[in-house]
């Protein structure tokens, strides 16, 4: 793999860390592919996502995908509405999910903490859907599972807010499963990661695709109204105000169009 996301299997558990700290593990477009490839070319038993400290995922880079980029993608959106490639290959494995988070989980780096399985949270974590903020709707698994975790009003307040959570409260409110110690996150998540690698894969497998029948909507379907969605939005003036009051550091002046 390439350094901005590193991947190691051993025991069975296979561990994709991503790798671009001095950007807070932000996503290009090229990291997206490399995740999306670490979790389709994997033969593990159990995989675990985690973030080069001292973050989780701050989302997309703004820079390169929504300023540099945005004309490009929204046209691609446009033109072409689906599901996320690594969105679909993290929803479509067969293959359990903990995600290790190790710091701030903001915008796509949240939506990659709800489609694990497991989330375990370091003390240092936090967790933010932030598109509201850039003018755009989140991905899928900010609609097709954070009110499965929290329940729909709670999701309805992180999501029209973009408010940031904190570890203790992502724990009240049953957005991770638990929540450790900074120095032991990795150990901790590993050692789950191993007691579900040591057992029968097959029934794993099974298990997780009974989950996936009982709970999950058309991840498909859901993909496309929200890529439609998307490219709606990346056009607006709201949009555009977003990135520039980021990139300013500033508070935005949003108007609606």
């Amino acid at each position: 793999m390439s350094d901005e996301v590193l991947y190691v299997e051993a025991e069975g558990v296979g561990t994709i860390t991503l790798n671009r700290p001095q950007a807070r593990n932000a996503l290009t477009a090229k990291s997206y592919a490399l995740l999306e490839a670490a979790v389709r070319d994997s033969t593990a038993r159990c995989l675990i996502v985690t973030g080069a400290d001292p973050a989780f995922c701050s989302g997309d880079d703004v820079k390169q995908i929504m300023a540099a980029d945005g004309p490009r993608v929204a046209a691609q959106l446009r033109a072409e509405p689906r599901l996320t490639p690594a969105a679909q290959a993290l929803l479509a494995t067969d293959i359990p999910i903990v995600a290790a988070v190790n710091g701030p989980a903001i915008g796509w780096g949240m939506e990659l903490a709800l489609m694990a399985d497991i989330r375990v949270a370091s003390t240092r974590a936090r967790f933010g859907e932030l598109f509201v903020k850039r003018g755009l709707c989140c991905d899928v698994a900010g609609i097709g599972r954070l009110a499965q975790l929290v329940g729909r009003e709670h999701a309805a307040d992180l999501l029209f807010t973009g408010r940031i959570v904190d570890a203790a409260e992502a724990r009240e409110l049953r957005l991770v499963s638990r929540v450790v110690e900074h120095e032991q996150l990795l150990d901790v998540s590993h050692a789950l990661a191993r007691e579900i690698a040591a057992n029968p894969p097959l029934a794993v497998r099974q298990l997780k695709a009974g989950l996936r029948l009982a709970l999950d909507p058309d991840w498909d379907d859901l993909g496309r109204w929200v890529s439609a969605r998307l490219g709606e939005l990346f056009q607006t003036e709201d949009h555009r105000e977003g990135v520039a009051a980021f990139l300013e550091k500033r508070a935005p002046r949003f108007v609606g169009r």
